[in-house]
């Protein structure tokens, strides 16, 4: 790292970003000294007076959304940090429901670095860069949803007032095992001693609950301390001491909607039920079975599709099956799915429920971090599903205007399979 030029306060966020990328020895370090000691050194392990901090295998981000915009509605200042971005950097950080400006971030990145005693991962760096920004705004309330696990995450270096799980399934085997007892121990290292604790995993592996038992937290489980349901297109939360009726539907996941109301229940704020139904009706996540309007390709001549066009950043099994469902309710003729992941991922479980819905498969290269060639993710295809119809090609641009060509107006392109697949769409439209 001698040869390594460190940025300054002039430099671009590009230049700053690249140097993180590089300014320590490996990608992803696991564990919480070397982080923890630089944080309270810069005095940021209390980023604000409540903290909730958001664990889980999926559903993590569409819930921090979901809790963000019902506190904004109550009248707080609230910042949320989350990971990954879909297209810029500065969509990790929000402010009062606002991504800042390059220089907040190059400014803080700078006064860390500065004055860090430790290297720091990418991860790292940008999570204490977060936690000063929000140090610097005096906010309420601030949201940290959980990177990688739970115990040995970065944002574990903070002391949550209330502790959230999502989902728990398979996925980041090769550092929180390969089970889902263990995977949900792991996540489980967010709760802390009496802080109430939301799970939204109606599965819930015995390690979570032990955990939570252990440290004496207040524990509301799905389906045992809170339900929710479905009829006639309308939203129902019930709990033994409050209940919320006939709600509008929810633009995110209904499951995570159902952890995220539950969470608001157990927050020492007044969260009145007209918020809950306004945020419902409001809050939503880009990249999550997101279908895109015609307006969205419409300065674009030459590359209007006739089919509807829908993405999606499911990247495990537990997303891949959500998806699943999801496309058999507006299914009507073919799908044509662009198509890739990391190659650190389990593809078999990703493409094997959606074996029977897709119809033409474009495997497509990612030129990133942990990105495999379109060829890769072919062979790794046609080995799961050997009767799969499906072609290698290089990257998006390639691929997209043929299953644009392809697809009728009856038909779905679907984009999906990572955030970098997402990701490498709206780049290419964009341009």
């Amino acid at each position: 790292m001698t040869d390594l030029i460190t940025p300054d306060r002039s430099d671009s966020l590009e230049t700053w970003l690249a140097y993180l990328e590089k300014s320590h020895f490996k990608p992803i370090d696991m564990g919480l000294e070397r982080i923890k000691s630089v944080a309270a050194q810069l005095d940021l392990l209390n980023p604000a007076p409540y903290v909730i901090t958001v664990a889980g295998t999926n559903g993590k981000g569409s819930t921090c959304r979901f809790l963000e915009v019902a506190l904004l509605k109550a009248g707080l200042t609230v910042g949320v940090y989350s990971s990954p971005h879909l297209i810029r950097y500065n969509e990790r950080v929000r402010i009062n429901g606002e991504v800042l400006a390059d220089h907040f971030h190059i400014q803080s990145f700078a006064d860390i670095n500065e004055k860090k005693t430790a290297s720091l991962t990418y991860f790292e760096f940008s999570t204490l860069s977060a936690f000063q920004l929000f140090k610097n705004a005096k906010l309420d309330v601030v949201i940290l949803e959980v990177g990688l696990g739970g115990r040995l995450d970065a944002t574990n270096i903070v002391d949550p007032h209330l502790a959230v799980i999502t989902s728990i399934d398979i996925d980041h085997v090769a550092f929180l095992g390969d089970n889902r007892e263990d995977i949900g121990r792991e996540k489980a290292g967010i709760f802390r001693e009496h802080i109430p604790v939301v799970i939204g995993e109606p599965d819930c592996p015995n390690s979570i609950l032990t955990h939570a038992k252990q440290l004496q937290c207040h524990v509301m489980q799905r389906d045992v301390d809170w339900h929710y349901s479905v009829k006639a297109e309308r939203f129902s939360w019930k709990a033994a001491d409050q209940q919320f009726v006939d709600l509008p539907m929810p633009l995110i996941p209904i499951p995570n909607a159902g952890t995220a109301i539950a969470a608001l229940t157990q927050l020492p704020f007044n969260m009145s039920e007209q918020i809950i139904r306004e945020t419902l009706s409001e809050a939503q996540m880009t990249g999550r079975f997101q279908t895109l309007a015609a307006s969205d390709f419409a300065q674009f001549s030459g590359i209007m599709p006739k089919a509807k066009v829908i993405i999606d950043v499911g990247h495990n099994p537990h997303a891949a099956r959500y998806l699943a469902e999801r496309l058999q309710a507006v299914k009507k003729g073919k799908i044509f799915a662009i198509f890739s992941c990391l190659e650190d991922k389990e593809l078999s479980g990703i493409v094997e429920p959606l074996d029977n819905l897709i119809d033409e498969w474009f495997c497509v290269g990612l030129d990133c971090w942990r990105g495999q060639s379109g060829e890769a993710v072919f062979e790794k295809l046609v080995k799961s599903l050997p009767n799969a119809t499906a072609c290698a090609y290089e990257n998006i641009a390639q691929a997209t205007p043929i299953a644009f060509n392809q697809a009728k107006e009856q038909d779905i392109v679907l984009v999906f399979g990572s955030f970098h697949t997402v990701a490498d769409f709206m780049i290419w439209l964009n341009q």
